[in-house]
């Protein structure tokens, strides 16, 4: 794989590269990501748990994971659980990748690149929950339709999640937080798990502050935290 090479899908994020790899992470591209990466020129096997070296219980997919900050310790807390995390960014990998050999993590799989090609690769009702935190906001009006969330790619997580799983969204722009509402809201696929308002003010259960978080709380901005029903 060729960590520059330009995505042949839809862009949903933005920068393919920050700085240049540390020595640690430019090895673990070679010696470490052959081995976690998922291979999309073959078909996705029919039961997804069986890529994992070590047996799991459920599923779960993270896209865009940034830092990973959150996908790391979510697999840590919960080691029967298969974590698939997506981010297209050189830099992002290259975290993951530091994190995963130096825990010595066997319940995570990467892919490095769009999730959309993901999305279309992943067999359908096998996760549990997917997480999307702070994707990019895509602020300019003519850029919204770079935004995750669409009515298309709702239907497409819809499609990945178990029957009652749970879509989970994290942004501190509210400008997506509505625009985000109002395509869930219009769906059919989801429903808001809302009952007051604290149930958005406030990170759900085991949420890990991201280092976006902290750098946004720090700019003055204020998160919101959404969990979407799979009906």
């Amino acid at each position: 794989m060729d960590p520059t090479a330009p995505t042949s899908q839809r862009a949903f994020f933005g920068r393919r590269k920050g700085h240049d790899l540390k020595p640690r992470q430019a090895a673990l591209f070679k010696t470490l990501l052959p081995k976690v990466a998922l291979d999309l020129s073959k078909p996705a096997p029919a039961d997804l748990r069986t890529l994992f070296a070590t047996p799991v219980d459920d599923l779960r997919l993270e896209i865009g994971f940034g830092g990973a900050e959150h996908l790391i310790a979510q697999a840590q807390s919960a080691p029967r659980t298969g974590f698939i995390g997506a981010d297209g960014f050189l830099n992002a990998i290259g975290k993951a990748l530091v994190a995963i050999d130096g825990n010595a993590l066997t319940n995570i799989h990467l892919h490095f690149g769009d999730a959309s090609e993901l999305l279309d690769w992943l067999p359908a009702g096998v996760f549990t929950r997917i997480d999307l935190l702070y994707p990019d906001p895509w602020p300019k009006r003519r850029q919204w339709k770079r935004r995750f969330i669409q009515d298309e790619s709702l239907v497409r997580l819809a499609r990945l999640l178990k029957s009652g799983g749970e879509l989970r969204f994290a942004t501190d722009i509210p400008s997506y937080m509505t625009y985000a509402l109002t395509r869930v809201m219009r769906s059919t696929d989801f429903e808001w798990t809302a009952n007051v308002a604290d149930d958005w003010r406030k990170p759900w259960a085991g949420f890990v502050r991201t280092r976006y978080e902290a750098k946004a709380i720090r700019e003055g901005r204020t998160p919101a935290y959404f969990i979407f029903r799979k009906i």
